[in-house]
């Protein structure tokens, strides 16, 4: 398997090449050549594995550079049901991603698969624990150390930081939004005490966070010096391991073979919603795929108006999903090569565009009439909605949901079609978002016992403003590089 980059870069790469790194020399981002395609007979024959063996089965096929009992025995490690242990009471933990059924609104039922039950109660560990134990592998097999750089709002930092801490020759440096992420996730990334994580709270938000990683990924010489990788969504490992679970929910969602499955993706980076797409383009059978956004909506604009409108740190908005307050979302060039028909040259003038006049308009285009074969539809959810969809579901289902899977379902509801299974991704448990959860029900949300006064813990971090040149010196200091 041979991977391009979505801007033409025109150097094949393999997938242990592009692992440890992130952009590709010429600022995209990592592609297979050509999707690898799974046949309805094959589908059928993953409904009795296990989600690790289900994970080899849909990684081996982008992954060919990897021993294959290798590759087995990572998945194996990973995807356990004592890592993923917080599942909701009655779900059936064995399942890694369970998916549970609310009920039946308008002959369809609404359904969520369970992402939120590893360390750091957010989906972003289904991909960040196998991609901590890639890193370890293929580092001790090259005798290579590596520090990763990331940018979280909210959940991607300490699912990394979880899965990467006291990993040997692994330094991690997460930027975040200073104060614009709940106490509880704050409570997560700084609260941590092992010697190779470091936090940095970015003075501005989550885009500011993103671009810094950008500056650093596109200064090539400070790269190499300091050996710096990704852990964001622009890294194709952790996208190709989120595909897992879209499978994984058809396989519980169905009981044969063709039978289609829509499935609504908070989103606000689209890794998680790019994904779905890969997955789809690789034979899965998908009706819709449903990109929920809240108040900050550059990608619902666009899925409507083909307009793709970046926003300044100042027209950001601070929500109570707070995971999805991003207006320039990385992981949408991938999908747009994809629209493009693969063509680098003219997305990469589509991204200057992005970057000189804010942004690009492909109304009246056939691309843009593309979109609707791909499945795609969207809609936005503001905070009123919010609650007023926590409190429905609690009350008609008895089922607590935090608020990205409250923007996930308020926005399902809009696309329900007869007979065809809607599934919701579930983003992250509850209790990561107490304050909400509290103004909606009433009183506090439940969170597994093993975070119980982590607000109150000790914390540690340094408040940066949002400049590349001042983060690439504190990498410098901290590594002797």
């Amino acid at each position: 398997m041979q991977y391009q980059s979505t801007r033409g870069h025109d150097m094949p790469q393999s997938f242990s090449e592009i692992l440890l790194g992130g952009l590709a020399p010429d600022g995209g981002l990592y592609l297979p050549k050509q999707y690898p395609q799974v046949t309805a007979d094959e589908l059928e024959a993953w409904r009795k594995l296990s989600y690790a063996d289900l994970a080899f089965e849909v990684l081996s096929r982008f992954c060919d550079d990897i021993p294959a009992d290798d590759l087995r025995a990572l998945t194996r490690k990973t995807y356990t049901a004592e890592v993923y242990c917080n599942a909701r009471p009655g779900d059936n933990t064995a399942d890694i991603t369970p998916l549970r059924t609310l009920g039946e609104e308008g002959g369809t039922p609404l359904q969520l698969l369970g992402l939120s039950n590893g360390p750091t109660l957010a989906f972003k560990d289904m991909a960040m624990q196998l991609l901590g134990n890639l890193f370890e592998y293929a580092l001790r097999r090259a005798g290579l150390k590596l520090n990763i750089l990331g940018a979280t709002s909210g959940d991607t930092g300490s699912a990394a930081e979880y899965a990467m801490r006291g990993k040997d020759g692994i330094r991690v440096f997460m930027l975040s939004p200073h104060r614009k992420m709940s106490a509880f996730q704050t409570a997560q990334m700084f609260s941590l005490q092992d010697p190779n994580i470091f936090n940095l709270a970015i003075e501005g938000v989550f885009d500011d966070a993103q671009d810094i990683v950008k500056a650093v990924s596109n200064d090539h010489a400070f790269k190499a010096r300091q050996s710096i990788g990704t852990v964001n969504s622009i890294n194709w490992a952790r996208v190709v391991a989120q595909v897992v679970y879209y499978f994984k929910g058809w396989l519980l969602a169905t009981d044969g073979p063709g039978q289609k499955v829509s499935f609504c993706v908070p989103s606000g980076n689209f890794g998680n919603v790019c994904a779905g797409h890969i997955a789809r383009m690789m034979g899965l059978p998908i009706d819709k795929l449903v990109v929920a956004t809240n108040e900050n909506d550059v990608l619902d604009e666009f899925f409507r108006t083909g307009t793709y409108r970046v926003r300044t740190s100042a027209q950001t908005y601070h929500t109570s999903s707070p995971s999805m307050d991003i207006s320039k979302a990385s992981n949408f060039e991938r999908f747009v090569f994809d629209l493009l028909g693969q063509d680098g040259d003219k997305l990469a003038d589509l991204f200057r565009d992005v970057d000189t006049k804010g942004g690009f308009d492909l109304s009246g285009t056939p691309e843009f009439d593309r979109i609707r074969q791909f499945g795609f539809v969207s809609g936005r959810s503001t905070h009123e909605d919010r609650l007023a969809t926590i409190r429905d579901v609690h009350a008609r289902y008895g089922v607590t949901i935090d608020t990205h899977t409250a923007d996930g379902v308020k926005v399902a509801r809009e696309y329900l079609t007869p007979g065809v299974p809607m599934v919701v991704l579930e983003t992250a448990l509850p209790a990561k978002f107490a304050d909400t959860i509290r103004e909606a029900l009433g009183h506090e949300p439940e969170r597994p016992a093993a975070f119980d006064g982590i607000e109150a813990l000790p914390q540690r971090f340094e408040v940066m403003p949002a400049d590349a040149a001042q983060v690439k010196a504190y990498i410098a200091r901290h590594t002797g590089l």
